[in-house]
């Protein structure tokens, strides 16, 4: 057994802690992360990254296809596009290793010692790893549990056969003929959109009343209209029972209940993930809980002095870019600095066609906290940049207080949207008002151009609607 001994412990190399640590590298402190997977966790491994690369190749496919049939662009045509998938999940794989390669060599840049192993504390300050070359013994003077999340999996539909979760999903030979995706969240409509591309017959099981329960309906409306375009069956306010039959079918219970067998080559189960709070000592320490999580302070401090918590196992958004915040924010302040969470500007995209975009607070969330406000919606029928992409659309909406004009929250749904959500955030965060965003030039013909016109709607003087 070998002991290392360190200003700061990092448990779990996904984006909130290996940011964690090689931002305390950065800042000189002492830094040992440990993980038994490669850097880069569940999103750079088996979640965003190769999701978003096959949601992308699902995308270009789907085009040739549109072109082909002589539905895409007048006077574009095009022969019947093949597809191998295998090539396509190699691709993925490909961009994921040069991706963890990357995460590496910061890590050693930063001078921060990778230990590869299971983590389990022993007490507040000390962790024994178990890895392939034996175990070894890690006292730390701070600690970061950053051990993230894992799929929720439903009691009637254990994984395992025809039942995949989303990381199965992302390495398949070959999009299934049938796919049912149980769970309408971001996850399940991103996957099902990317496989009803890729050829798939695709029906998705939703609880709720709506898919994307978590977005307002005016958002997920030309969402759901672009699935049913593409042949996707959508049952809302159906539960998944369970498979029955010698084929194993998918038993679903609507609303009345009615029950229906759905015929599935594959089951892919999105219901959600819940943060990973066992299997690694947590019963060694004394830690409070906030329902599922772990209970943090505004500076992601435990109950336990010198342990921190950050990313999924801490609340939500269970989000990558919120977690990597979360640890850059945290080696700061184990290296001296004074510094508070403030979550009001964090984006969430969902990478459905179209896209969905939001920051900040929704109508119906300002309305709920007392504010009287100002909406202004821009609708992308109106912007020449969107009827060039032959995707009109969608629009960008703007909630502001109606008495200082200060922007609240700004939410959009379109093709491509999600490269303006650092726009959205960035005048969330630096307390933009309405003015403020109608004064700014806006370069022509662009998407972002919606963002300027819903601010001047909001001021009650629209130009181009």
């Amino acid at each position: 057994m070998t002991d290392i001994s360190c200003q700061l412990l990092v448990i779990g190399a996904g984006p909130g802690g290996y940011v964690a640590a090689i931002r305390a590298g950065q800042l000189g402190l002492d830094t040992v992360i440990v993980d038994d997977r490669k850097p880069g966790g569940t999103c750079l491994n088996i979640g965003c990254i190769p999701s978003k690369a096959l949601i992308h190749a699902a995308d270009e496919y789907f085009l040739l296809r549109e072109a082909a049939r002589g539905a895409a662009i007048p006077g574009i045509r095009a022969t019947e596009p093949g597809l191998d998938w295998s090539e396509v999940v190699d691709w993925k794989d490909g961009i994921v290793n040069r991706l963890n390669n990357g995460v590496t060599g910061l890590l050693k840049r930063a001078k921060v010692k990778l230990v590869s192993g299971r983590a389990r504390f022993l007490d507040g300050k000390t962790v024994e790893v178990t890895g392939e070359t034996g175990t070894q013994r890690i006292a730390a003077e701070n600690v970061v549990i950053a051990t993230g999340s894992v799929p929720v999996e439903l009691p009637s539909l254990p994984f395992g056969g025809k039942v995949i979760s989303s990381a199965e999903a992302l390495s398949l030979d070959a999009p299934p003929e049938r796919l049912v995706v149980v769970g309408g969240g971001y996850i399940g409509v991103e996957l099902g959109t990317a496989f009803a591309k890729a050829g798939s017959k695709v029906t998705i099981v939703e609880a709720t009343a709506q898919i994307l329960p978590l977005y307002d309906a005016e958002l997920v409306r030309p969402v759901r209209a672009r699935l049913e375009a593409l042949g996707v069956e959508i049952l809302t306010e159906a539960k998944a029972m369970g498979l029955a039959g010698e084929g194993g079918d998918l038993l679903v219970e609507g609303a009345d209940g009615s029950e229906r067998r759905l015929a599935a080559d594959q089951v892919l189960v999105t219901v959600g993930r819940r943060p990973l709070t066992d299997g690694w000592g947590r019963e060694e320490l004394v830690l409070e809980m906030d329902g599922p999580f772990l209970r943090v302070d505004e500076q992601r401090r435990t109950a336990m002095r010198g342990v921190y918590a950050i990313g999924d196992v801490c609340g939500e958004p269970m989000l990558a870019h919120k977690a990597m915040a979360e640890g850059e924010m945290v080696a700061e302040i184990v290296a001296g600095a004074r510094l508070a969470w403030d979550k009001r500007a964090i984006p969430a995209i969902c990478f459905t066609d179209p896209e969905i975009v939001t920051v900040g607070l929704s109508p119906q969330e300002a309305k709920r906290q007392g504010h009287e406000t100002k909406i202004g919606l821009f609708p992308f029928q109106a912007n020449g940049r969107a009827m060039t992409l032959a995707r009109d659309d969608g629009f960008v909406r703007v909630v502001a207080r109606a008495d200082n004009h200060l922007v609240l929250g700004i939410q959009a749904v379109g093709a491509g949207i999600s490269e303006l959500s650092a726009a959205f955030a960035l005048a969330l965060e630096m307390g933009a008002c309405l003015e403020d965003i109608a004064g700014t030039i806006h370069a022509h013909p662009t998407q972002g151009e919606g963002f300027q016109e819903a601010a001047f709607k909001a001021l009650g003087h629209a130009i181009h609607i």
